[in-house]
């Protein structure tokens, strides 16, 4: 869902610029939900777990239009955070690098995504059918170990310390609670928070300096929520619920900040990003920002995205691709916005900055 976040970020982003000659960091090392899942979840066993391996998923992906594991008709956000930072793309899943036995190769010198779709900042959210954040965590744990022992302490330390950090959850989490009250509403936002605290700190204890975040945004605009409403509106009530966690997770960090020395971290304002593109989508060229490019039925929500529905005419004048995710073009101006700027976009500085410690 953070797909849609990003989407926003194109209604104020200036034109990109064609990326950069070299990486302009070692690795880039992705956690989050299936906004940034490359194929990880391709790899989990179980009838209920959310997979991208079936068409039309991948129909615009370059060098052979097929599934790839992403939630999209070609690239996603970490793909172009990852172009935006000079690689080709983003670092390949976990799972895939484990099952071909490429896993430290790629980790030293490309990075490694643990991304999965359907998880969350809780445990408990979708239980069973994803790689949950604190798992993800595990994993990079265990990979950095390895790392260790094929190039040795000190240089993987360094090569930590330069790499580009990843992370964009919580929606999920949003989407699977239903918090009745104030008090329920506050002790959700409290836990969430604790947890992608706790998540971020071990991050950074084992080595991790730069941690580019994508925080939640109106999750109450996908079109899975929209087809609810008779008027096919956004759900305002969740989208303020949204919004809490979101500001809850932006005074998390600033708190955190000042108690780790060397850390350095760039926040998305997801809201104020997607504002602009709802209100006016034909200002980047899209002719709908409310339908599902992919499905079936009222704004294209109430099937899924599967080979035999009929595509939308043109995949880059629609923002969504699923009746939840973000078509390539989307994740596109989505990046640049939060690469290049405008300010507002991101606090205390943009990707870019991050990553080039300006």
């Amino acid at each position: 869902m953070k797909g849609l976040v990003l989407l926003g970020l194109a209604v104020v982003a200036l034109a990109a610029g064609a990326g950069v000659a070299q990486p302009v960091v070692p690795a880039v090392f992705v956690l989050g939900d299936s906004t940034l899942d490359v194929g990880n979840n391709n790899y989990l066993p179980g009838e209920d777990v959310p997979r991208a391996n079936v068409p039309f998923y991948g129909i615009d992906f370059p060098g052979g239009a097929k599934p790839t594991g992403r939630f999209s008709n070609g690239y996603n956000i970490a793909d172009y955070i990852a172009k935006n930072l000079g690689f080709e793309r983003s670092p390949l899943a976990y799972l895939v690098l484990k099952s071909r036995n490429y896993l430290i190769p790629s980790a030293l010198t490309r990075g490694v995504s643990y991304a999965s779709a359907g998880a969350g900042i809780l445990d408990s959210t979708n239980a069973g059918n994803n790689i949950p954040l604190s798992k993800q965590v595990l994993y990079f744990a265990s990979t950095k170990a390895e790392m260790e022992a094929a190039w040795g302490t000190r240089k993987v330390s360094m090569l930590l310390a330069k790499s580009f950090f990843l992370l964009g959850i919580g929606s999920n989490d949003l989407f699977q609670t239903n918090p009745k009250s104030p008090a329920e509403v506050a002790a959700l936002y409290a836990t969430l928070v604790s947890n992608y605290s706790t998540a971020i700190t071990d991050l950074y204890g084992l080595g991790a300096r730069k941690f580019g975040i994508i925080n939640v945004g109106p999750v109450g605009c996908v079109p899975r929520v929209r087809i609810l409403n008779v008027t096919g509106a956004c759900n305002d009530a969740l989208n303020l619920y949204a919004a809490g966690l979101a500001a809850a997770v932006k005074s998390a960090l600033t708190t955190l900040a000042p108690k780790l020395p060397g850390f350095a971290y760039s926040l998305t304002d997801s809201f104020a990003a997607s504002q602009a593109i709802f209100s006016n989508p034909q200002s980047v060229g899209f002719v709908s920002s409310d339908s599902a490019c992919c499905g079936s039925g009222r704004l294209g929500a109430e099937g899924p995205c599967i080979k035999n529905v009929t595509l939308c005419g043109n995949r880059d004048t629609y923002f969504f691709w699923d009746s939840v995710h973000s078509t390539q073009r989307a994740a596109e101006l989505g990046a640049d916005g939060v690469f290049n700027g405008p300010a507002q976009l991101t606090t205390p500085i943009s990707f870019k900055q991050l990553a080039y410690n300006i």
